[in-house]
């Protein structure tokens, strides 16, 4: 069998230990890029061509995660990409909010590593065709 390049994963995440934490967990089946704000994310975002996001919703800065994903869902490059959304927030109105931003799959933190992974990969199979392991 060949071996298949992995996925990219675009980790936007300003929390340091969850940051680690998603570095650790993920690297075995993406190739990862991290940032902690929307300035680093356009950034980020531009230099690579990234297959799926994980994203922050209550990102600190001058935008959040549902800003920074209805701006993505806007832009013809950008508006198929799998975003997975994390939160602390589980309110069932959270939940509308970022699915009405473009959230494909809302997950509530602290989120399980593999419960994490199946759901990235579940998405990124959906949305692009892409497997991964």
């Amino acid at each position: 069998m060949l071996d298949k390049k992995k996925p990219r994963l675009l980790v936007v995440e300003d929390d340091l230990e969850n940051q680690k934490f998603l570095r650790i967990f993920l690297k075995r089946s993406f190739e990862l890029g991290v940032c902690d704000s929307a300035e680093s994310f356009y950034e980020r975002l531009n230099e690579n061509n990234y297959d799926i996001i994980l994203m922050d919703i209550s990102l600190r800065g001058t935008k959040d995660g549902l800003q920074l994903t209805k701006e993505l869902r806007s832009q013809e490059k950008y508006k198929n990409i799998p975003i997975v959304g994390l939160s602390a927030h589980a309110f069932q109105r959270d939940r509308d909010n970022a699915y009405q931003a473009g959230i494909d799959i809302f997950i509530t933190k602290p989120a399980q590593g593999n419960f994490l992974l199946e759901n990235l990969l579940t998405v990124l199979k959906q949305k692009s065709g892409i497997t991964a392991g």
